[in-house]
């Protein structure tokens, strides 16, 4: 019996090569056809549940930083720091005198017209206590309103945590608290708490209608660099400025209580920054005040003070 052999199929022939050029589109450029419920215009089905998502995302994230890196609530001051802000010594003043690396206020336009409360000339600050820059603020604003007048129920708080720059910054809170001065007449208003909630901070003080005037007139160029930033402090409707005066950091790791003894010692960074500021403040309020009193306003620390006013 003979062999039968498979039939080989014949190769198929070879193409000669084509050359690409613009006209000739290879398979790698044909467009394939959209899925099903992608087309073009119509958003997939799980397009609003990705937003949900986006927003629910957005809550936990305010609830873990508002658990993790909650501020303390405002409380009454300690009296050890009441003691320490209201009691500098003189000679701690002029031994401090004025480190050169402080922002001082600066001047009005001559003419502006000057602003009083009851017969008095008005000092004006504008804060918040979940801000650091305002927590800094708030000691030498403190230190040298206490050379003209006497606080009453003064707070004490920190500035808010984690996201804010230098959290929990110790410092003190004008909210509730009451001043006296023969001298002038001093407004502290804190618009917001320390509290983060899902809209936000709380809010605190509301500024009064001649407040907020003054507020949006002069908290923006030209009478200062940048627009509605806090803190913010008008002395006298001749003098104003807004930020803090050094950079709270020199505050890290430190109670309101070290803070406060601190400001005792010349020789401390604290107190080069704080009771260096104060004098600062000091000398710029006494171009209100007639230069009174007498033996505040004509030391050796707050005339060196007043040479370094910007105009």
């Amino acid at each position: 019996m003979s062999k039968r052999r498979k039939a080989r199929r014949k190769p198929p022939a070879r193409k000669p090569p084509q050359t690409k050029t613009a006209s000739s589109p290879t398979a790698t450029s044909k467009r394939r056809p959209p899925p099903r419920g992608a087309r073009r215009g119509v958003l997939p089905r799980w397009a609003p549940w990705a937003g949900v998502a986006g927003v629910a995302g957005v809550v936990i994230l305010l609830l873990i930083l508002r658990t993790t890196s909650a501020a303390a609530p405002s409380s009454a001051a300690a009296s050890d720091v009441i003691a320490g802000v209201t009691g500098v010594p003189a000679a701690t003043f002029d031994a401090v005198a004025v480190p050169g690396n402080l922002v001082a206020p600066h001047a009005l336009p001559e003419g502006t017209p000057p602003i009083e409360v009851g017969g008095k000339p008005l000092v004006l600050y504008v804060g918040a206590e979940y801000c650091p820059y305002c927590a800094a603020e708030r000691w030498p604003l403190a230190v040298a309103l206490s050379r003209f007048g006497t606080f009453s129920d003064l707070g004490q708080t920190e500035s808010a945590g984690i996201p804010e720059a230098y959290p929990h910054t110790p410092t003190l809170s004008f909210h509730g608290s009451s001043y006296t001065s023969p001298l002038i007449t001093f407004q502290g208003m804190e618009t917001a708490t320390n509290q983060l909630g899902i809209t936000g901070y709380g809010k605190l003080d509301t500024l009064t209608q001649a407040q907020q005037q003054l507020f949006g007139k002069y908290d923006a160029p030209p009478y200062v660099t940048t627009a509605t930033a806090i803190p913010f402090v008008l002395i006298g409707n001749r003098y104003v400025f807004n930020g803090a005066q050094y950079l709270p950091d020199v505050l890290r790791g430190h109670t309101a209580a070290q803070i406060a003894a601190a400001l005792h010692d010349p020789t401390s960074p604290i107190a080069q920054a704080v009771v260096g500021s104060a004098n600062l403040l000091t000398a710029a309020i006494c171009t209100v005040t007639d230069q009174q009193p007498k033996d505040v306003c004509s030391s050796a620390a707050v005339t060196a003070a007043a040479a370094k006013l910007t105009a």
